[in-house]
């Protein structure tokens, strides 16, 4: 078993001055915690693995493919492999928690 809190991943996270830290890697799947401020840009790129985003807290748009929708604490967004995503318009800080199948890098 592997537990992991939220807290703590943030914290290490902001130690790094990163907004991503991958806190697991498995043979089929991977996970991290992506922290976006108010106003930020988010440069993703299209991923070669499908991804699951769970919005930990704050709020913002996300666009997927030619799909926008709003987000907040507790939304899920399935974004398949190859299709461009991106949050915006972001009105509060927001934590998403951001897990790759199979896994990143």
């Amino acid at each position: 078993m592997k537990e992991f809190r939220l807290d703590r991943l943030d914290m290490e996270r902001a130690a790094h001055n990163g907004a991503y830290l991958r806190f697991l890697r498995e043979p089929t799947m991977s996970a991290g915690l992506y922290a976006l401020a108010v106003g930020a840009q988010d440069t993703q790129r299209p991923q070669r693995q499908d991804v699951l985003n769970f919005v930990v807290s704050g709020r913002a748009s996300m666009t997927v493919g030619d799909e926008t929708t709003m987000v907040a604490r507790g939304s899920v967004i399935y974004v398949p492999a190859g299709v461009p995503a991106r949050f915006h318009h972001i009105t509060e800080d927001l934590r998403v928690m951001i897990v790759f199948s199979p896994p990143e890098g």
